[in-house]
């Protein structure tokens, strides 16, 4: 069975092939080393507030809202079951954000990882600008949103929104 041909590597300027389908071997063990890096500086899920508290309150919101809402927001609409808790707008640290209930909405592993993935920069994506900008058009366009949050400010856009309250 014929080998797949090598690849260049995928580091700048380096003339190396890659057997792997990636990096060289030279630059492999940097590769690893610097997600070794960045897992570590990110924290695990209970410095990031994913705490037991979180784990109760979590539960209790998928019990009231057992469907994943962004698959009700389809066309056509689809019943999925929610399994985890999303925050609409990404709390980057935020402990108001991240506690407020309505910033929260159920949603299905699939939609989670696409939702994150195209506002975190997942899977070659680039970053959404300014902060959760995609989910906070969808929390906008929510019929109740502007009843429930109050005055968070969007750092990078520097605006109110939703601040009917």
């Amino acid at each position: 069975m014929p080998c797949k041909p090598s690849s260049p590597c995928r580091s700048p300027r380096c003339p190396n092939l890659s057997t792997n389908g990636g990096y060289c071997d030279a630059h492999q063990s940097l590769v690893r080393q610097a997600q070794r890096q960045a897992d570590k500086d990110r924290g695990n899920s209970t410095e990031r507030g994913y705490n037991y508290r979180w784990q109760v309150e979590s539960k209790l919101f998928l019990n009231e809202h057992p469907l994943c809402e962004i698959c009700q927001k389809k066309t056509p609409p689809r019943v999925t079951a929610a399994t985890l808790v999303d925050h609409i707008i990404p709390h980057k640290g935020d402990q108001g954000l991240f506690w407020d209930k309505s910033n929260w909405q159920g949603s299905c592993d699939k939609c989670h990882n696409i939702k994150t993935a195209s506002e975190d920069g997942g899977f070659g994506n680039k970053p959404a600008e300014g902060r959760g900008s995609q989910s906070l058009q969808l929390f906008n366009a929510r019929p109740s949103a502007q009843f429930r949050v109050k005055n968070h400010r969007i750092p990078k856009m520097g605006k109110l929104y939703a601040s009917s309250l």
